[in-house]
């Protein structure tokens, strides 16, 4: 119980700095507030589910991050999926990109594979 309370404070005081930023601070992040308060509430390994799926569509992590608005909006509707379960299970498969229909992320996976190549 201690340990929730904990973490609902830790995430109060992210959610304050994150209201204090300056606009110019969120334009060096490259990230308007609601995108920021967003990732706040994400899941801790989107980064990793991402990177993984690209490695399947034959993407490094580089390319995925060469764009950051790209790499934003990946982060974003990876973190907003309701097919977690089904997505680890994909990834715990390996290099099946055929297998990854449900992958909101898949066009954009495509488009960057189709660019690579």
């Amino acid at each position: 119980m201690f340990d929730r309370i904990r973490a609902l404070l830790a995430h109060l005081n992210d959610v304050s700095e994150v209201n204090a930023l300056t606009d110019r601070d969120l334009s060096d992040l490259g990230m308007n507030r609601d995108q920021v308060l967003a990732f706040l509430n994400m899941p801790q390994d989107v980064t990793e589910r991402v990177t993984a799926m690209g490695a399947i569509f034959g993407i490094p992590e580089a390319a995925l991050k060469r764009d950051h608005a790209q790499w934003v909006d990946l982060l974003t509707t990876c973190g907003q999926c309701a097919d977690r379960g089904r997505c680890a299970a994909h990834l715990a498969r390996g290099k099946d990109k055929a297998g990854a229909t449900f992958c909101p992320n898949v066009p954009t996976f495509d488009d960057l594979a189709a660019r690579a190549a």
